[in-house]
C-alpha cells in the first residue's frame, strides 16, 4: 500500500499534466493576436459590422462606384474545404478598363499592381475590418516622374475612399 501511496500519484499526475498542457497550448492557437498592420501606405476601418455584411456592403458599393470587382479569394473558404476553420478573410481585386487603358499609356510594369484589391477580415461575429493599400502607394514605384501616372493613382484614391467610406457606413 506505501508503495501505490509513494508512486500511484504519478499515475494520476502524468495524465492531469498532459491534460493542462494541450489546454495551454490549443488555447494559444485559438487566442488571436491583434493584428498590426503597416502604418504607410494602408488604410484600415474597423467595423462594428459582421464579416459577411461587411463584404455584401463592399460589393455594393463597389458597384455604386460604377467598379468592377474582378477578382476574389477567401482563404476562409479554401481552408474550409480541407477541413480547417479560420476567421473570415476575403480579398476583393477592383478595377475598370479604362484605368487600365490609362495607366498602360503611362507605364507597362505598372499593370501588374492591378486590380486594386480590398482586403476584408473578421475580427469577432460582429466585427470586421477593411483594409486596402493606397493606389497612389502602389503605383509609386513606377511613377519616374510621370505626372499623369500620379493624377491617375490620386483619382484611384479617392475613389478607393469613396468606396470604402460607403461599405463601411452603418
Amino acid at each position: 500500500m506505501t508503495y501505490l501511496f509513494a508512486y500511484g500519484y504519478r499515475l494520476i499526475a502524468a495524465p492531469v499534466w498532459l491534460l493542462l498542457a494541450t489546454l495551454t497550448i490549443s488555447q494559444s492557437v485559438i487566442a488571436e493576436e491583434p493584428i498590426t498592420w503597416p502604418q504607410e501606405g494602408w488604410n484600415v476601418i474597423n467595423t462594428d459590422k459582421s464579416y459577411t455584411t461587411l463584404v455584401d456592403d463592399l460589393r455594393q458599393a463597389v458597384a455604386e462606384a460604377d467598379m468592377l470587382i474582378v477578382t476574389e479569394a477567401s482563404p476562409t473558404a479554401a481552408a474550409a474545404q480541407r477541413g480547417e476553420t479560420i476567421p473570415g478573410n476575403r480579398v476583393i481585386g477592383v478595377f475598370r478598363n479604362d484605368y487600365a487603358v490609362r495607366i498602360i499609356r503611362q507605364s507597362v510594369p505598372a499593370m501588374i499592381e492591378a486590380p486594386l484589391r480590398f482586403y476584408i477580415t473578421e475580427d469577432s461575429p460582429n466585427a470586421a475590418t477593411l483594409s486596402w493599400k493606397t493606389p497612389s502607394a502602389l503605383l509609386m514605384p513606377y511613377d519616374y516622374e510621370n505626372t499623369n501616372l500620379e493624377i491617375i493613382a490620386n483619382e484611384l484614391d479617392i475613389l478607393f475612399q469613396r468606396i470604402a467610406n460607403n461599405a463601411t457606413t452603418p
